[in-house]
């Protein structure tokens, strides 16, 4: 009778699972290649994330170098045809004559959601043959496209100010039509390089975006801030590390679950 009640308090409840000592250490073992891998996962993310804040760092400076140059005094363009980098963002200065020979019109661009163009008018720098195309900014669409829009630009000389880019070429589709030198035609995206050879003038390696303030005949110029994506990299790197810590959460989670005892409905 006292054997059977030793028996009866130390012996586990029906319907509870108690958990070993060698059980455990069991369990324990079985626990080392999924936190080699949780731990393998976390290092992965977090060194992502870190990347992503050093891009963002990159881009920081990047951004206070293009600010600096929007601030600092109008680089002059003559007929020497400067390098490229030497005219990124940097705001120039020109002073010539327009030409209405090999106008552009660069097709679907949006603003405020109507549809149109905007228009590149070449510009012969004073003092030599050299021209550079300068973007006088946004044309409604009109009535439809077998009808563009009048584009004419002011006669005689005129001073340009504005922000040299250099245009990226982007996807179009098709074959660009082959350049009118006697009227408007329509590109989907600028490529300088094709602008060049097609007409065989030397150009500047870079586009001037009209000012705003700029009485030098523009249209409509809501250009916007150069942005170098600073937030994009630190969004991304915000998920990384989100990404690191759910593994870190998920696996404390399954391996409490697993070494917990199960309860059963009896208690």
């Amino acid at each position: 009778m006292l054997k059977e009640s030793i028996h009866g308090l130390y012996s586990p409840k029906r319907g509870s699972r108690a958990v070993p000592p060698n059980g455990k250490r069991s369990y324990a073992l079985r626990l080392v290649l999924p936190a080699l891998g949780a731990a393998f996962l976390v290092f992965v993310f977090c060194a992502l994330g870190f990347w992503q804040l050093h891009r963002a760092d990159e881009k920081r400076a990047l951004q206070s170098e293009y600010d600096r140059r929007a601030l600092a005094a109008p680089v002059p363009l003559a007929a020497t045809i400067l390098p490229a980098q030497a005219l990124q963002y940097f705001r120039v200065e020109a002073r010539g004559f327009y030409d209405t020979d090999y106008q552009l019109l660069l097709d679907n661009r949006v603003h405020h959601g109507a549809p149109g163009y905007e228009v590149l008018t070449p510009l012969r720098v004073a003092g030599g043959e050299t021209r550079v195309l300068v973007n006088r900014g946004w044309v409604p669409l009109g009535p439809d496209r077998a009808h563009p829009p009048a584009i004419d630009p002011p006669r005689g000389e005129v001073t340009v100010n504005g922000v040299a880019v250099i245009p990226r070429i982007g996807f179009s589709l098709g074959t660009p039509d082959a350049l009118r030198r006697d009227g408007v035609t329509v590109w989907q995206q600028l490529d300088l390089a094709r602008y060049a050879n097609e007409t065989g003038l030397a150009l500047q390696p870079a586009v001037i975006l009209l000012d705003p303030q700029s009485p030098a005949g523009g249209f409509v110029r809501d250009w916007a801030r150069l942005d170098t994506g600073i937030a994009v990299h630190q969004g991304y790197a915000f998920q990384w590390f989100m990404l690191a810590a759910a593994v870190v959460v998920l696996f404390v989670f399954w391996a409490w679950r697993g070494w917990a005892p199960r309860k059963g409905k009896d208690e």
